[in-house]
């Protein structure tokens, strides 16, 4: 029997995810044999996929389906990058968009209770949490998309054009990630917390300057602020010298609108801490 070391103990837990002591057990029964704790633990498949249904799942993928005149764009999270890229989540991604948009579904509740079963299984095969998050539904004249790898996808809405010049803009979009398609759509509660954030930065810069002098700094910053936030006001990438509603006008289009996805956006990931853990396990076990 090998030796039940910290450092195995600790390998396991990063490559299954599973709590040190699991991990200390498990690796005491399969005799020190590391792939064999693993396989040991994934046959316990539906056992683990209720343990991982608390872990955080901030990872995964976006996935687009688009035909031009519809489009459905959903996320799907792991808990690890590296999970994200193998056949099987990738697999479960692509039923889940086809069944999306087959459905012509608009909200992620009911092709997360059509996909359950699929995704417990996959969590008793690969041993991670696996959830489907967010989706959402397109529909318009003319319609492009863009992903960018498995990370960033974008649909873009236009009236009149066409198609590529949609995915041009998608693409922009995913390069730039504006917060809002016109300046008139910026809340006043956004200007005044840009203004805010401007005058705190440039305390020095203004200090002792007539008041008219400080207004038409902040108004030069808001200026810019509406230019960077909203996407018919930004330089296109390709083009810096025009801009990106000037260029769908040109072509006899408008922008309806757009939708962007990241993966994990707004998903709180917990900081794992190795050492601390082994602490609080050493002071249990005293007492």
């Amino acid at each position: 029997m090998a030796e039940i070391t910290a450092a195995l103990v600790k390998e396991l837990r990063e490559r299954t995810g599973e709590g040190m002591m699991d991990c200390k057990k498990a690796l005491t029964k399969a005799g020190g044999d590391i792939e064999k704790a693993i396989d040991d633990m994934r046959a316990s498949g539906a056992i683990k996929a209720a343990k991982k249904a608390g872990n955080v799942a901030a990872e995964g993928a976006i996935a687009i389906k688009d035909d031009g005149k519809a489009a459905v764009i959903i996320e799907v999270n792991s808990q690890t990058d590296f999970l994200a890229l193998q056949d099987d989540f990738k697999a479960f991604v692509a039923a889940s968009v086809e069944k999306a948009f087959a459905d012509k579904l608009t909200d992620a509740a009911p092709l997360i209770e059509a996909q359950e079963a699929a995704r417990l299984v996959l969590v008793g095969k690969v041993g991670e949490n696996v959830n489907i998050r967010r989706l959402k539904r397109i529909e318009g004249d003319v319609l492009g998309s863009y992903l960018h790898g498995n990370k960033i996808g974008v649909v873009v809405a236009l009236k009149g054009g066409d198609s590529e010049l949609a995915k041009e803009i998608a693409m922009h979009v995913a390069a730039t990630n504006p917060e809002f398609l016109h300046s008139s759509e910026i809340s006043p509660e956004a200007i005044e917390r840009e203004k805010g954030v401007f005058l705190q930065l440039n305390e020095d810069k203004i200090k002792g300057k007539p008041a008219e002098i400080v207004e038409k700094m902040v108004e030069g910053r808001i200026s810019k602020f509406k230019a960077e936030a909203s996407l018919v006001d930004q330089p296109f990438v390709k083009n810096p010298e025009v801009k990106v509603g000037d260029l769908a006008k040109k072509a006899g289009a408008e922008i309806v609108s757009f939708t962007y996805f990241k993966v994990g956006d707004g998903i709180e990931k917990p900081v794992d801490n190795f050492a601390e853990e082994v602490a609080a396990q050493v002071a249990a076990s005293k007492q």
